[in-house]
């Protein structure tokens, strides 16, 4: 009888402990992630309406935006994140570095380089280089990034004004932004007239994309997102980008202003 009390007390031993690995496997395996998040700035608008989204069950995300050059700037200089949101190009070039991690690039969304005008106001004809170039003559007042800050709207639209002819005719009625400001500049009133990503232009309350640079003035940019070598949260990282590249994600992204890739 000892015998047999003494095999039930070792079978209930035995499953005990395995509940309880198994519910510290659990608790380990539904542990709430920290990530850190470098993204340009174009996809503001889409992270900043889908970050509640992945926090609610617990996780919580830091989100560093800036232009795509000066991230570029920070990853090559020693900063990483979990997850890297930059143009496709930029991102295939930092995982041959291995600064992201292989096959964990997935295109998220498209953009184009946009005019944009306060909303009400009459919507301007660039429908070809010779009527976008009158239009710009006549503003009285324009935004668009930096240049000097790497901002790929802003380096791309010098390059069209150049290509036009009218660099320095542009430059007394020009306000430079350090990133994604020009929209807000239109809706506010304080220019007549914005040029960046569409995406960044469609997300500000207030203003009317009037469309793409026209002909092969146009420049569209496809966006992605990977894996950052370095994270240690890689399982939370692919679950994040699951997210932006889920039917949820290409509905916010296309809801703020960009394009399926």
């Amino acid at each position: 009888m000892s015998a047999f009390f003494s095999a039930q007390a070792a079978v209930a031993a035995l499953f005990c402990s395995s509940l309880v690995s198994a519910l510290m496997t659990s608790t380990s395996g539904a542990r709430a992630a920290e990530l850190k998040v470098l993204s340009t700035v174009a996809l503001t608008p889409a992270l900043d309406e889908l970050k509640p989204k992945f926090e609610s069950n617990g996780n919580h995300l830091t989100i560093v935006y800036s232009t795509i050059a000066e991230l570029k700037k920070k990853i090559d200089g020693g900063e990483t994140g979990d997850v890297i949101i930059l143009s496709r190009p930029v991102l295939d070039d930092l995982a041959t570095q291995a600064k992201v991690s292989q096959g964990s690039i997935v295109n998220v969304g498209a953009s184009y380089v946009a005019v944009g005008v306060r909303a009400g106001a009459p919507v301007p004809d660039i429908s070809t280089a010779e009527k976008l170039k009158a239009v710009l003559l006549a503003v009285k007042s324009i935004s668009y990034a930096d240049p000097a800050r790497g901002g790929a709207s802003g380096v791309y639209f010098a390059k069209v004004l150049d290509r036009l002819g009218i660099t320095e005719e542009m430059k007394a009625k020009t306000t430079l932004v350090p990133n994604a400001q020009a929209g807000e500049l239109v809706a506010r009133g304080e220019v007549e007239m914005g040029v960046a990503q569409a995406s960044e232009i469609a997300a500000v309350p207030g203003t009317v994309v009037v469309g793409p640079l026209p002909g092969d003035l146009n420049s569209r940019m496809i966006f992605a997102v990977g894996i950052g070598s370095t994270s240690q949260n890689p399982e939370a990282a692919k679950a994040l980008i699951e997210l932006l590249a889920s039917p949820a994600g290409a509905a916010s992204l296309k809801a703020k202003g960009m394009d399926p890739p």
